[in-house]
């Protein structure tokens, strides 16, 4: 970080001035969009939704579109605005942004601003992901379910002003920092699709001659985890807490002495992600929000969680405001129960192949989490300047 601190030393050698986000720009409100109106061509649109699942820090060209009429009634980014998600149901995700480097305007959706700025944007974008943004913005979040920040809000946000060079070599460095993140990720999705071609092609995409074709309820009991108190559960294990907890998008924390099972398989039962399936190995607990999924024959629950996997049990949760796993449904699936050698076999290899994509200690992921964690340690400590004073 040499050059940085040359840079520092030369055109900010009494410290960097910090300024309210409002006196630097405006922040717009998005308008009308909606998902409903998204289409695959016409004018660049994006919906503040995929700014939580879709875009990085910045975004050269977007992945909706809407049409040209329909884009001329909104409000519109400019190329180097900032497109802010202020609505989430994580606190931390509340207010991500994605820098807009198109070569157009682009329409946002309601749920979001456009920050309108004289900084460089991706400086601006880096500078939202930081500490030291969020320990200012979690006062002034708030909501029940849905966690929302105003542009008022954000206007309030100070952030460090050091000279337009400064800001071009911190963004120069964190680019490369994204562009490896990015190469990384990409062999690791690539390395998914190898591991999910494999499942099928072993679960699916053959019937062995043997096996018989029975429903799921007929192979697993299937029932509900029991209710346990939030006060009750510990984010990480104590001599009073030792035992993990599932619920129904994975480890909830941890817990003392309840009904435990041991070397299950778990089913998402409620929320956005019911359907998705865990397993626990060793003794585990499980909330009311997951179906703990046991064996009523002989079954390697190693090839059960492959199985349930490949199955898509999302599809099986029920169509309203709060979805639902859709148990009795599911439990009548019908699907083959291959003989007990094919399953440990098939279950040992999807084993192999699940630690290579999915493991944080081992191979690629332990590499990825690494980088992520060198990124954000850099990060955080290019954005922290000292401050002159006034």
């Amino acid at each position: 970080m040499s050059r940085i601190d040359d840079l520092i030393a030369e055109l900010a050698p009494e410290g960097v001035q910090f300024r309210p986000l409002g006196d630097l720009g405006e922040f717009i409100r998005g308008n009308g969009l909606q998902k409903k109106d998204l289409t695959d061509e016409g004018f660049p649109a994006v919906h503040y939704g995929q700014i939580h699942t879709h875009y990085g820090v910045w975004a050269t060209s977007t992945k909706s579109y809407t049409p040209s009429d329909m884009a001329s009634k909104l409000r519109q980014a400019m190329p180097g605005d900032l497109l802010i998600a202020t609505t989430s149901e994580d606190d931390e995700a509340v207010a991500k942004a994605t820098a807009w480097l198109g070569d157009t305007n682009v329409v946002l959706s309601g749920d979001a601003y456009i920050y309108r700025h004289r900084l460089d944007p991706r400086y601006v974008s880096y500078f939202f992901r930081t500490e030291q943004f969020q320990s200012q913005k979690r006062p002034f979040v708030s909501g029940t379910k849905v966690r929302r920040v105003s542009g008022a809000a954000l206007a309030k946000i100070r952030i460090p002003v050091p000279h337009i060079e400064v800001q071009r070599e911190i963004v120069r460095i964190l680019n490369q920092f994204t562009q490896l993140e990015a190469e990384l990720e990409a062999e690791l999705e690539a390395r998914r699709r190898q591991y999910e071609h494999y499942r099928y092609e072993l679960l699916s995409g053959k019937n062995s001659a043997d096996g018989d074709v029975l429903r799921l309820g007929d192979i697993f009991e299937m029932r509900a985890g029991v209710h346990i108190k939030a006060a009750e559960i510990s984010d990480v294990p104590t001599d009073e807490k030792p035992f993990p907890c599932y619920g129904g998008n994975g480890l909830r924390g941890y817990v003392g002495s309840y009904n435990y099972h041991e070397k299950v398989v778990l089913i998402g039962r409620q929320g956005a992600l019911c359907g998705n399936v865990h397993r626990a190995e060793g003794k585990s607990y499980a909330t009311e929000h997951a179906v703990v999924v046991t064996p009523k024959v002989p079954v390697d629950m190693s090839w059960a969680f492959h199985k349930l996997t490949e199955m898509d049990l999302n599809q099986y949760k029920t169509k309203s405001a709060q979805p639902g796993l859709a148990v009795g449904r599911v439990k009548q699936v019908e699907t083959q129960l291959v003989p007990i050698e094919d399953q440990r076999r098939d279950g040992l290899v999807l084993n192999r192949l699940d630690t290579l994509v999915n493991d944080l200690s081992f191979g690629l992921p332990a590499e990825l989490a690494a980088r992520r964690t060198q990124y954000e340690y850099y990060r955080d400590k290019l954005l922290t300047f000292e401050e002159a004073s006034a």
